[in-house]
């Protein structure tokens, strides 16, 4: 297995001993294990390792006086091999944490893992709320999207606008299946109904078959339970396939700006989509995207920005316990304030779940858009305590009262 290693501080002035006892193997090391060369490479990816150097190198290159250290591999969206890389990172890497961990399956596997091991993980690219549900652990946080979030948003806007009949194609994973469940839910209780659903495996290219029942349903709306490239072949072909010609309507129930990106507005113009970060919403969040575009030649998406987040958040939180003990660190995290360009005063719940504001956009049209990378209309802003679940519904065993 290759790993892409990246030494985000090459020295440190050594601290007081006291100091170097409550920073273990005299460095903080932390991991980004995510898709960086499938369906999901360009919403993580090497962007998320990037953006993870620009958090470390924002928080000086040291915290409590030990270097920091990011390293990095590709889980290839198997939940063997993310749980391979991740065992060897945590029983012989000396690796701290693990972040992003796109992909629900995996997120779920790795998790489990680090817990056992009284290691933290920071989810920004995995989207089941199992993981702040039974799967939760005293050290796991899910700081980016969810199912939940997703289908507040989008599935809300879409029936408020006349979508009352639903089918879904769904991927058949972990997030599918949560995203489908929780949207459904969605649907149903604004008074829609659900028509059918059929799954697809992970990076399908042909979605023929899988079009022609939709199709068949007769179903308002074809909810997307999917992500990255899958989205935009669904929606490309759907097209081809005359079905938005003929009265349907697609929902990419996770849609990021990289999709838009990828679809151009032409193709993804009027659809609705939830994000927690855009680019363009203020200054704050302006001045990380314009810094990242710079490093990386595209503006991030909310599990790159969120994932900036997740290792600033740690580092601070480290800092501010005075070690990088998991328990101790995992405390002050749920104890903290999180504010920088990806939250705004959102704070950490008994069960991980960060609990920062969305957003319900929708994609302009080629008309509307003043440039590249210009892209939505912000409809609504959804607090966090509406978007995502209340934490003691969620199942997780943390969670008391």
């Amino acid at each position: 297995m290759k790993f892409l290693y990246v030494t985000a501080a090459t020295a440190a002035l050594l601290a007081g001993t006291a100091t170097a006892q409550e920073v273990s193997d005299g460095k903080v090391k932390i991991g980004i294990l995510n898709d960086q060369s499938g369906a999901y490479s360009a919403l993580g990816g090497l962007g998320s390792v990037e953006a993870a150097k620009m958090a470390v190198e924002e928080a000086g290159g040291t915290v409590l006086g030990m270097p920091v250290e990011i390293v990095a591999a590709d889980h290839q969206n198997k939940a063997d091999v993310g749980s391979s890389i991740a065992r060897e990172w945590l029983d012989a890497g000396q690796v701290d944490a693990i972040m992003d961990l796109t992909t629900s399956s995996v997120a779920l596997a790795v998790q489990t893992l680090a817990g056992e091991r009284n290691k933290v993980t920071m989810i920004t690219g995995g989207g089941t709320t199992e993981l702040t549900g039974k799967a939760c652990t005293p050290y796991s946080f899910h700081w980016a999207y969810d199912t939940h979030a997703l289908a507040v948003g989008t599935g809300s806007a879409v029936v408020a606008q006349g979508g009352d009949s639903w089918f879904f194609l769904t991927a058949d994973y972990a997030f599918g299946y949560s995203l489908e469940e929780n949207t459904t839910k969605t649907v149903e209780a604004a008074g829609g109904q659900v028509l059918g659903s059929v799954r697809h495996p992970l990076n399908t290219t042909d979605f023929s078959a899988f079009l022609l029942q939709a199709q068949a349903s007769g179903a308002k709306v074809v909810g997307l339970a999917s992500a990255g490239t899958d989205t935009q072949n669904a929606i490309k072909q759907a097209a081809e396939f005359g079905l938005t010609q003929a009265g349907q309507n697609m929902a990419g129930l996770l849609l990021m700006i990289s999709d838009v990106h990828g679809l151009g507005l032409q193709a993804a113009q009027g659809l609705y989509l939830t994000e927690s970060y855009y680019w363009d919403r203020d200054d704050q969040s302006r001045d990380f995207g314009n810094r990242y575009k710079e490093r990386t030649g595209a503006m991030p998406t909310m599990v790159q920005a969120g994932t900036y987040s997740a290792v600033l958040s740690y580092l601070k939180a480290i800092e501010a316990a005075g070690s990088d003990d998991a328990a101790k660190v995992s405390e002050q995290l749920k104890s903290m304030t999180i504010n920088d360009a990806f939250a705004r005063n959102a704070t950490v719940a008994p069960n991980g779940r960060l609990m920062s504001d969305v957003f319900l956009m929708q994609v302009k049209s080629p008309e509307e858009s003043k440039g590249e990378w210009d892209y939505y209309h912000v409809r609504a802003t959804i607090p966090g305590a509406e978007a995502y679940m209340n934490p003691a519904e969620s199942g997780c065993p943390l969670v008391t009262g």
